[in-house]
């Protein structure tokens, strides 16, 4: 018995103020331990009887506020066993600034995805536009936002970026988003005819919702053509660039059959002769 007191009460010094012995690591990882088995059942208690969205949120968030929490029982732990822990955190007060500074941008990433879960802005399945890249969320983790783009490339984005940039979130108020189309016809032509052949175009594709109908408006006397932009209703706007460019497509051929030209940029360039009066 005394050797296990002996072996329990051995003290591993690593300076004049900072020590620890065996029995005190021993009570750490017991507590440790303990506190994940904890964890682990209250976590399922509060689970068990949630819906599958807020059983989602619970446990993203829960699986960050739990490292908070063995950090606290840790240094608790420490302290009771007897270990100083004030002389160690001014031991490595330079190595922890240094750290600080280090992991600054890991921190705004993981307190940026609290925020996500609180707030509820971004949902998995949401299209999503941040920095001018579009995406539709696959998975909001600790420190990244998952999200895959119409051509099925992975786009990570860290966290943070959502508190530093503002966020498109096409898909918050639904999936049908209002598209448009710009086109520009010569100058002298019939806009009535444009108007006309434009809606019927919009109405036609099996995309497009019939209501709201699409609707024409004459955006502007452009230098070169008169602005005409077609506004419609589409219901899923991650593949929208598809319709869209399919409506380009009929637009092009009834303006073709109609004899409607689509101008090109024009200048007038007048060359003066050397000693010619303007």
């Amino acid at each position: 018995m005394e050797k296990i007191n002996q072996f329990l009460n051995y003290t591993f010094y690593f300076t004049e103020n900072i020590n620890i012995s065996i029995k005190a690591i021993i009570v750490v990882v017991i507590a440790l331990v303990l506190t994940s088995v904890f964890l682990r059942v209250f976590r399922k208690l509060i689970t068990r009887k949630l819906p599958q969205n807020d059983k989602v949120i619970f446990i993203s968030f829960f699986s960050y506020v739990k490292w908070i929490i063995y950090l606290i029982i840790f240094l608790v732990t420490l302290h009771t066993g007897g270990v100083n822990v004030t002389a160690i955190f001014a031991a490595s007060a330079a190595l922890l600034i240094g750290v600080g500074l280090a992991l600054q941008t890991l921190f705004q990433d993981i307190i940026s995805g609290v925020f996500i879960l609180l707030d509820q802005s971004v949902h998995v399945g949401d299209i999503i536009e941040l920095d001018g890249k579009v995406g539709r969320v696959e998975e909001i983790k600790l420190r990244t936002t998952r999200a895959v783009t119409f051509d099925n490339k992975v786009l990570v984005i860290p966290n943070h970026l959502y508190l530093t940039n503002s966020l498109y979130n096409w898909t918050q108020n639904g999936t049908e988003t209002r598209e448009n189309v710009q086109v520009g016809v010569a100058y002298g032509s019939d806009t009535t005819l444009i108007k006309k052949i434009l809606t019927e175009v919009a109405l036609s594709h099996p995309k497009v919702y019939q209501h709201p109908a699409p609707m024409v408006l004459f955006t502007d006397f452009g230098e070169s053509a008169l602005i005409f932009k077609l506004i419609f209703t589409l219901n899923d706007s991650f593949a929208s660039s598809i319709p869209k460019s399919e409506i380009r497509f009929e637009i092009d051929k009834k303006f073709r059959e109609q004899g409607i030209q689509i101008p090109f940029p024009q200048r007038d360039i007048h060359i003066i002769q050397k000693g010619q009066s303007i």
